[in-house]
């Protein structure tokens, strides 16, 4: 059982990793294996609805050849996905949309690939637009049958430069309850 987090941020090392990073390793702590994607860096192309994927039902996109394609055997053999991006003019980034978009369409068109499987956002904001990036991704999860767990608040925590987002204790501290929520229910959904 793998959680694997992907990471939308542009920026290596940015507050958006950080949290995933720190997530990861609570979650690596309670002995569940771990893994992490960046989408920085990587050529990662938007969904052109040409329903291949559909035709095909091998779980693969056949529409685009770029680093998201063979991504794709490993996210939906995770148990869970960590999906952390920072607000970008009050949403997921570019490179978050792509991934989610190419993600889910595959994933219906083959039977529900990512169904029953844990889901859970991290979003990191400079000052605004964290509920609805939120709000984005759990969307996402749930149109695509996914278990969201809570945590004590959203998701979200502030910062602006990079390793702002150590300063905002509450907002590690959620981080902290969401990545002990999706440990617990990963365990309970696969005993």
């Amino acid at each position: 059982m793998e959680v694997v987090g992907v990471c939308g941020s542009p920026r290596v090392g940015g507050n958006s990793e950080q949290l995933l990073d720190r997530a990861l390793g609570l979650v690596a702590e309670e002995g569940l294996a771990t893994g992490k994607i960046l989408l920085a860096g990587k050529r990662i192309e938007p969904c052109t609805a040409c329903l291949k994927c559909r035709k095909e039902r091998d779980g693969l996109c056949h529409g685009r050849e770029d680093d998201l394609t063979p991504l794709f055997p490993r996210l939906y053999g995770a148990a869970a996905l960590l999906l952390a991006t920072p607000v970008y003019f009050g949403a997921a980034t570019g490179e978050m949309v792509a991934f989610i978009d190419r993600l889910g369409y595959v994933s219906r068109g083959n039977g529900g690939l990512l169904n029953r499987k844990v889901g859970a956002p991290i979003v990191v904001a400079r000052r605004a637009g964290q509920n609805f990036t939120v709000a984005q991704l759990n969307y996402f999860f749930l149109i695509n049958g996914m278990v969201v767990p809570g945590a004590r608040y959203w998701p979200v925590a502030f910062g602006g430069a990079k390793g702002d987002v150590q300063n905002d204790e509450e907002g590690l501290a959620t981080v902290d309850d969401l990545a002990r929520n999706v440990t617990w229910l990963v365990k309970l959904i696969n005993a």
